[in-house]
């Protein structure tokens, strides 16, 4: 990966039925694509599916904005981004950026807020300390790349 890559992960493909009547991947399979995207990122720290089952703890997305910037075709292939913007002790906030893998063009954006739950409860619940420790260390090592275009973009007509 190139400079660009603040984290990266996850690398994907247009599939034929992601395809929409306008011949082009309907908004549908870009939140799709950025959900695992996120899945990917969590799982790097060690918070995926086994942690959730083992901790009876896990991340809900709670708000998310996409944007769409190029259409993409049936068969491209996507590498997704993902930079962590900020984190406290029991949220994260994500920017994912979606790049066509051969051309290189930015095709969509996606900023996520995330937070720990304790799933007996339904409650956030503060991340514990080995996880804590491995997102102020991805935040130290992010707080040098300059914030991305878009994130806290407001919904505007």
């Amino acid at each position: 990966m190139d400079a660009r890559v603040p984290f990266c992960d996850f690398q994907t493909r247009v599939k034929p039925e992601w395809i929409d009547y306008n011949g082009h991947m309907n908004v549908a399979y870009y939140v799709l694509a950025f959900d695992q995207a996120t899945d990917a990122f969590l799982e790097n720290i060690h918070m995926g599916p086994d942690y959730a089952r083992e901790t009876r703890h896990s991340a809900f997305v709670v708000d998310m904005n996409v944007t769409y910037k190029r259409e993409l075709e049936a068969g491209a292939s996507l590498d997704v981004t993902t930079q962590l913007l900020q984190s406290d002790h029991k949220k994260l906030r994500l920017f994912h950026q979606m790049f066509h893998q051969r051309e290189g063009f930015l095709a969509a954006t996606n900023e996520v807020l995330l937070v720990h739950v304790d799933l007996e409860s339904r409650r956030s619940a503060p991340f514990p300390p080995r996880v804590g420790r491995q997102i102020e260390e991805i935040a130290r090592q992010h707080r040098s790349l300059s914030m991305p275009e878009g994130a806290g973009r407001v919904l505007a007509f």
